[in-house]
C-alpha cells in the first residue's frame, strides 16, 4: 500500500459536477440507467445476490449498488467522488432503499481494512478511469472471499471502440458528455486478463454489450470488441 491515492483528481472533479444529475433519467447518465437492468440480470445469474454481502467499487451516484440492494443484498458502495456519493445516499434515503451504504473510500484502502469481507464485488465503468487500474483489480481480488465473484466492465482499446464510444457516443450523438473517456485509458480484454491473473482471478465469462442508437436497445452478447464485462471468481480456499 502507497500513500497516494489511485484516482485522478480531474476525473473525480468531472463525476462531481454531473453529481446532481445521476438520477436525471434524460441525463448524461440515461445510457447507466439504460443498460443497469442487463448487467444486473446478468451478475445475479452468475452469482445470485440476494442476501449476499456485495460491494460496489466505483459507485458512482448509486444506480447499480441500490439496484443490486434492491435483489436482497446487503451492499456497500465506496467511492472518492464525494458529491455523487451524497447523491447516492440521498437517494437511497428517497426510495427507502434500507440495505445499502456507501463509504468515500478507495478499493485499496478498503482491501487492507476489510480483506475477503465480501461474496461479490463489482467494479463498472470505473477501471478507465484510474491511473492504475491493476491495482484496483487487485484491490477487489482482496476484498472479496475465497469462492466468491469478481464482475467488471470497462470499454475495450481500439479503432472500433474510439469511434463509437468516444467519437459516436461524446461528440456525434451526445449520449455522453465530451471528454467522458480518454481512448489511452481504454482497457484491452488481453490487458484486463493478464491483471485478472496477476491478482489470483479465475476468468470464468466474458460478455459484450451492444447497443443501437436509433432504437435505444441494449444488448449482450459475444462481441467484446467496444463495451465488454468480465465475471471472475476468487478461488476456493483449499483444505
Amino acid at each position: 500500500m502507497t500513500n497516494s491515492l489511485n484516482a485522478d483528481p480531474a476525473e473525480l472533479a468531472k463525476f462531481s459536477e454531473l453529481a446532481h444529475r445521476w438520477w436525471d433519467l434524460e441525463s448524461e447518465f440515461r445510457p447507466l440507467h439504460e443498460i443497469n437492468p442487463l448487467r444486473l440480470d446478468w451478475i445475479d445469474g452468475i452469482s445470485p445476490i440476494g442476501d449476499k454481502r456485495v460491494l460496489d467499487v466505483g459507485c458512482g451516484g448509486g444506480i447499480l449498488a441500490d439496484s443490486m440492494a434492491r435483489k436482497g443484498a446487503d451492499v456497500l458502495g465506496i467511492d472518492l467522488a464525494t458529491k455523487a456519493l451524497k447523491v447516492a445516499q440521498l437517494h437511497a434515503l428517497e426510495a427507502g432503499t434500507r440495505n445499502v451504504k456507501y463509504r468515500e473510500v478507495s478499493a485499496e484502502a478498503m482491501a487492507a481494512e476489510a480483506p475477503a469481507s465480501f461474496d461479490v464485488v463489482t467494479c463498472m465503468e470505473m477501471l478507465e478511469h484510474v491511473p492504475d487500474p491493476a491495482s484496483v483489480v487487485k484491490a477487489c481480488a482482496t476484498l472479496v472471499k475465497p469462492g466468491g465473484w469478481v464482475f467488471f466492465s470497462t470499454i475495450n482499446r481500439n479503432l472500433k471502440a474510439f469511434m463509437l464510444a468516444i467519437v459516436g457516443a461524446e461528440y456525434l450523438l451526445n449520449m455522453l458528455p465530451r471528454g467522458t473517456h480518454e481512448y489511452q485509458k481504454l482497457i484491452r480484454p488481453s490487458e484486463l486478463a493478464a491483471h485478472c491473473r496477476a491478482a489470483g482471478l479465475v476468468l470464468r465469462e466474458t460478455r459484450g454489450l451492444q447497443h443501437n442508437p436509433i432504437t435505444r436497445r441494449y444488448w449482450l452478447n459475444d462481441d467484446t470488441s467496444v463495451n465488454y464485462m468480465f465475471a471472475t471468481q476468487r478461488p476456493p480456499a483449499t483444505l
